[in-house]
């Protein structure tokens, strides 16, 4: 029998097919479709229109890695991506898709050991993931050569654009071989993009996928921060305030889909696991008795839950945020399906939420943020259940003996007292506060200097008198803090000092490594409210009046 029929149909190895195989893929998505077969036959270059949850990785990495030769040391596959979080994605999914090939993939992006990664392409590397900032420093350095790269890949290339990289993505797209491939992947195509694609593809064919499925409107899509301690607490209420819960809960690893599934059914509910141990026949049990609803939770990993095809699920529950974006609209995608609505619930915890924040951008879609459920309203949810479940009940006639049973207690007791009594017995379980235990609330742990996009603004003390431009600040401060430069945004440069915006966690990062002492006053800080602080955009033609003179720490190398 054929691995995999439809994926061979594109022209793929049987060495591609395993690895596709063993990652639980089974049919190829419309732009792997279209794309594979067309990079794999002809020598044209691509520019394709696709968001995220397309898979779209897999469309352009396949084909490279088909084409790639691993006895040759140099890097000969290019990808360029606008975010550090992107590169490490794609190559995590580029190394899980080569199979048993020996071929070196590396990330490359700011923030980390510069000196480190040079080190790995000294050794050998074939194909190459990077942010351009990064990916610029070392061709100036001249430890990265692209002379024998024979495919080069924009990915988000709107993004890249957005980021303010286009200029970076030009001068490394010149060092590149006229001959190379050249393939461009971009959600939107605004006319910077096109001409881009004008001045450096040659002969191109134009790839449009429409993304309407994504994330469809019939799903809401909301987050709670919780403590990773509160989350069992708070899947236990959201399930309870739910109607007629029909959901999927993924993890992400086999432990957590044991524990989590161990914990359910101690306490009472009807729930099932799905992971890499199973085997496919209880795969099969499961499967049946969950599309049946006699199960009507599902604990699962991403691996395991590829291919699920079950339409009318009222819930997607991230229990463990995804990594990268793409997991993210293939969980929710699994909900609000054939018309019916649904809801995509995730939790996050403070250490988690820039996290969201990059999923949220990349996948271009809003998750709204909500209050759990308190145990004084899940309790009134329970009794107004109860309550209807009874009246259902009184609309079926009763047998004789059961109604001669009953005037007997009428006349020895009063009705609230056998009422009472019997609900007690039947669903006293349901009214028990102490079920529920309290939750934290930890939304007051984010920063306030954060803002609606989760990023801070700081003052630096640096400017044009001190022999800095734009670039050369935001290099200093990613080499001397670890934060990735293309995390350093909206950067505002003045004669002595500059603005820049970041996320929360980095801001934190780059206020502790610049601290300062009692001798000297700090190179990064908060910038004030009337500095355009929390985001804002102060527009300054002098230093300020009250701020101290500030004596650099660092002053750029003279070239």
């Amino acid at each position: 029998m054929t691995i995999l029929p439809l994926f061979k149909e594109l022209g793929l190895s049987q060495e591609t097919l395993l690895a596709l195989k063993a990652k639980g893929f089974e049919e190829p998505t419309p732009i792997q479709r279209s794309v594979i077969p067309l990079l794999l036959g002809e020598t044209c270059d691509v520019v394709g229109q696709a968001r995220t949850g397309t898979g779209k990785t897999a469309a352009f990495a396949l084909p490279m890695l088909e084409r790639i030769d691993p006895a040759v040391r140099g890097v000969q596959g290019l990808v360029l991506v606008p975010t550090r979080e992107l590169a490490l994605q794609v190559s995590e999914e580029i190394i899980s898709l080569r199979g048993s090939r020996t071929l070196q993939v590396l990330p490359i992006y700011g923030g980390a050991p510069i000196f480190d990664q040079i080190k790995r392409l000294k050794r050998g590397v074939q194909l190459v993931v990077g942010t351009p900032g990064r990916i610029l420093d070392l061709l100036e350095r001249r430890e990265l050569k692209l002379d024998a790269v024979t495919t080069l890949v924009l990915d988000e290339a709107d993004e890249m654009l957005n980021m303010g990289f286009i200029d970076d993505v030009e001068t490394i797209t010149a060092a590149t071989p006229k001959e190379r491939r050249m393939l461009l992947f971009s959600a939107t195509m605004p006319d910077p993009i096109l001409q881009l694609a004008r001045r450096r593809m040659g002969k191109y064919q134009l790839i449009r996928e429409e993304s309407k499925d994504l994330t469809t409107e019939l799903t809401e899509q909301i987050y709670f921060e919780v403590r990773e301690s509160d989350k069992f607490e708070a899947l236990c209420r959201i399930i309870d305030v739910s109607e007629n819960f029909y959901g999927l809960i993924f993890c992400r690893t086999k432990v957590d889909v044991d524990q989590v599934s161990r914990k359910l059914l101690d306490r009472g509910y009807t729930a099932d696991l799905l992971h890499g141990d199973i085997t496919q026949r209880e795969r099969e049990r499961v499967m049946e008795r969950f599309k049946a609803k006699r199960n009507t939770i599902l604990v699962a990993t991403d691996v395991a839950a590829r291919g699920l095809d079950v339409n009318n699920l009222s819930h997607v529950i991230n229990y463990s945020l995804p990594h990268d974006p793409e997991s993210y609209v293939h969980r929710i995608g699994r909900t609000g399906r054939a018309g019916s609505e649904g809801t995509a619930i995730t939790f996050v915890t403070p250490d988690e939420y820039r996290r969201l924040l990059f999923i949220k951008r990349i996948a271009r879609t809003e998750i709204r943020r909500e209050k759990l459920p308190g145990v004084s309203e899940v309790l009134q949810v329970n009794m107004q259940r109860v309550k209807s479940e009874i009246q259902g009940m009184l609309a079926v006639t009763a047998d004789p003996q059961s109604l001669k049973l009953a005037r007997e207690l009428l006349m020895e007791n009063s009705a609230e007292e056998v009422v009472s009594t019997l609900i007690a017995r039947g669903y006293g379980e349901l009214f028990r506060s102490d079920r529920y235990r309290e939750i934290e609330d930890i939304s007051h742990r984010r920063k306030e200097a954060v803002n609606a996009e989760g990023r801070t603004r700081l003052f630096i003390a640096l400017g044009r008198a001190h022999g800095h431009t734009a670039r050369s600040i935001v290099t200093l401060l990613a080499e001397k803090s670890g934060v990735a430069e293309n995390a350093i945004q909206g950067l505002k440069l003045f004669e002595t000092f500059s603005f820049i915006t970041v996320p929360f966690e980095d801001a934190e990062k780059l206020l502790r490594f610049f601290k300062g002492d009692k001798e000297k006053k700090p190179l990064v800080t908060r910038a004030r409210a009337e500095d355009g602080g929390h985001g804002g955009h102060g527009d300054h033609k002098k230093p300020h009046g009250k701020r101290p003179a500030f004596k650099p720490a660092f002053k750029r190398k003279k070239k």
